[in-house]
């Protein structure tokens, strides 16, 4: 029988990589991401299979956490076919590159360190170099489309539908016959909210004998849009008017995004006091274009502000630190300024330098605006942290520090159901891509409102389908 193993985003919520196993081929890997947070170790361990053994790659989008560790599977012996949407692999190449980039660098860091005590051998090389995210590109790409079947065998299709998560994020629809049965399994990827600031809603899908789902918010809603953004007006606003700083730690992808739409608008709408608005991150800017040339797929207010103004995201008080000197400057103004800088998580980048020189000062405001992962630093600042270690050295948390979810790129509980109920036909529910305890928490809401079976899958267990 073919069967399924999760060896990632298994009661967590990256690492997504999940392996399919056919009886008469191909074998077949969706997504191959970095674990982040508490789970980053996973990262560099080996493969739980051959990498030589898998035919084919399909990519639902390109957050690290779904294609980190391509450029480590392509190194270990894959060569096969990689099929992702045209907007998905322009976005992965800005992300891996960055990926390779920062491995590098640690590794001469960690390296610089061993030779003063002779520790050379105990630093194991970086997990991927730059060469080996050009060789991902060298590979053989297939460009999907939305809504179009592609041939992977004379029994096998897959069909990427928009999951309205992110440009160029896709639910997978595969159908298989398999001696005369046929059967569609879907993986949701990450699903859309229905209400996000750029996207389009997901895509309907009718039919899933077996559906594997993200559930990163299956236990609850977000809260509503709209007061998620006046909130995020009034810290901007209070705090730019005491003469603080505004920052806000920020994915290239999607939120920052978002994040600019938002002060665009209040800029135009005379609510935003004079200030500077940083984009301080080369990924970001890169995003940001990968945005503007993709704007057919956005949404219609996207749209509208393009033809209004020309620009999506411009506008006069935004200013693009591309190199690290610009980044430095930004130091030297002691108010007045919102820095928006990755990593969105903390866990690296630019970001870190602006919390080491504001975050003790208690006019600043720290804005999070993305989910933050178990083990992360944003995950100890948004669960109270009086004092955080930055570059060995310890830094107060003086600054306000909001959470603000509602801008979430992700699907909430009840954005995920109605999903779900929007298939004619619907076996057996899988959640992956969640914490455990919030995956539980969804699964009985499933069952309660849908009456369909739930698993939890755990990580490299056989699931048969």
């Amino acid at each position: 029988m073919s069967f399924i193993q999760s060896f990632g985003a298994a009661e967590t919520v990256t690492g997504s990589c999940h392996f399919l196993q056919l009886d008469n081929g191909p074998n077949i890997l969706i997504d191959c991401g970095y674990f982040q947070g508490e789970n980053e170790e996973q990262t560099y361990a080996p493969f739980d299979f051959d990498p030589n053994d898998v035919d084919i790659v399909l990519l639902t989008h390109g957050h690290l956490d779904h294609v980190g560790r391509v450029p480590k599977l392509v190194k270990e012996g894959f060569d096969g076919r990689l099929i992702a949407l045209r907007a998905t692999m322009d976005l992965a190449e800005v992300i891996l590159k960055d990926s390779a980039k920062i491995a590098e660098e640690d590794y001469k860091t960690a390296m610089k360190k061993a030779r003063r005590v002779g520790g050379e051998k105990q630093i194991p090389p970086p997990i991927y170099t730059s060469d080996d995210v050009k060789a991902v590109f060298d590979l053989i790409i297939q460009y999907a489309n939305y809504n179009r079947a592609i041939k992977l065998t004379p029994d096998v299709t897959v069909t990427f539908r928009n999951a309205g998560h992110i440009l160029g994020s896709a639910t997978l629809q595969i159908d298989i016959n398999e001696d005369g049965h046929k059967k569609t399994l879907v993986f949701s990827g990450d699903l859309g909210s229905r209400r996000d600031l750029i996207m389009t809603p997901p895509d309907t899908v009718t039919t899933a004998d077996a559906l594997y789902i993200e559930s990163t918010y299956g236990d609850r809603d977000h809260s509503p849009l709209d007061e998620t953004i006046t909130e995020f007006k009034d810290i901007i606003i209070n705090t730019l008017n005491n003469r603080g700083n505004v920052l806000i730690p920020s994915f290239a992808v999607e939120r920052t995004q978002e994040v600019l739409l938002l002060l665009k608008e209040m800029y135009y709408d005379k609510e935003l006091p004079p200030c500077k608005v940083y984009l301080d991150s080369p990924m970001a800017i890169r995003a940001t274009q990968i945005y503007n040339h993709y704007h057919a797929e956005l949404n219609d207010t996207a749209q509208h502000i393009l033809l209004r103004d020309g620009a999506i995201f411009e506008f006069p008080y935004l200013q693009y630190s591309l190199k690290n000197k610009d980044s430095m400057r930004i130091n030297k103004q002691e108010e007045g300024c919102i820095i928006i800088a990755g990593s969105g998580m903390c866990t690296g980048g630019r970001i870190l330098h602006h919390f080491k020189h504001r975050l003790w000062d208690e006019r600043n405001s720290v804005i999070f605006v993305g989910f933050q992962v178990q083990g992360s630093l944003g995950r100890q600042l948004i669960d109270g942290a009086e004092s955080i270690q930055i570059f060995n050295e310890t830094i107060n948390v003086n600054a306000q520090i909001h959470t603000l979810n509602g801008f979430s790129a992700h699907a909430d509980q009840t954005d995920l159901l109605a999903w779900m109920s929007e298939f004619e036909q619907l076996g057996k529910v899988y959640l992956i891509h969640g914490e455990a305890e919030k995956q539980a928490v969804f699964k009985g809401v499933i069952q309660e409102q849908l009456d369909k079976p739930v698993h939890i899958v755990k990580y490299g267990e056989k699931v048969y389908v």
